[in-house]
């Protein structure tokens, strides 16, 4: 299946640009909550949420999350109707395209959203899939939200459009 859209509203990306500021120079990761419209595909990411990074070596150019750890949020999610899309991560000083390590390490299904950081400053942000079947990766289009999301679970109908976030 492939992933149409992955729609953000502003305050997901302050929390995980924020995130990835402050882990620098340091890998960050963390999780893309949100849920998937049925009929479209969209994905709409409802917020950030910062993960520990289980790497022990290499953390300037690596980050791992547990299998455990995504468990035990989608069990915490569940009652809200809530999933985890994917995942986000930082590349501390280099481009926000994925690495070989991100490939052999990646999951089918799950949006991954790469953060560039130069210098300690989030910069530009790259979003792609996993094609199962090529074990590459693809891009996704980010849509960037105008405006948080209100209360109930729909996304705002207006929104600026970028190939990136």
């Amino acid at each position: 299946m492939r992933v149409s859209d992955l729609w953000l509203p502003p305050e997901a990306l302050v929390a995980l640009r924020a995130h990835a500021e402050r882990d620098y120079p340091e890998e960050c990761c963390g999780f893309l909550v949100g849920e998937v419209d049925p009929s479209t595909q969209h994905r709409t990411v409802h917020r950030a949420l910062a993960a520990r990074n289980r790497v022990s070596e290499d953390r300037e150019r690596r980050f791992a999350i547990v299998p455990q750890d995504l468990a035990d949020l989608e069990e915490r999610l569940e009652p809200e109707g809530l999933t985890v899309l994917g995942f986000y991560h930082s590349h501390p000083d280099h481009p926000a395209l994925p690495s070989s390590f991100d490939t052999e390490h990646a999951w089918p299904w799950y949006t991954y959203l790469i953060v560039r950081v130069v210098a300690g400053q989030a910069s530009e942000m790259g979003c792609f899939e996993l094609d199962p079947d090529r074990r590459e990766f693809r891009s996704v289009r980010a849509v960037t939200l105008e405006r948080p999301l209100p209360p109930a679970s729909h996304p705002p109908t207006t929104s600026a459009v970028s190939g990136k976030a």
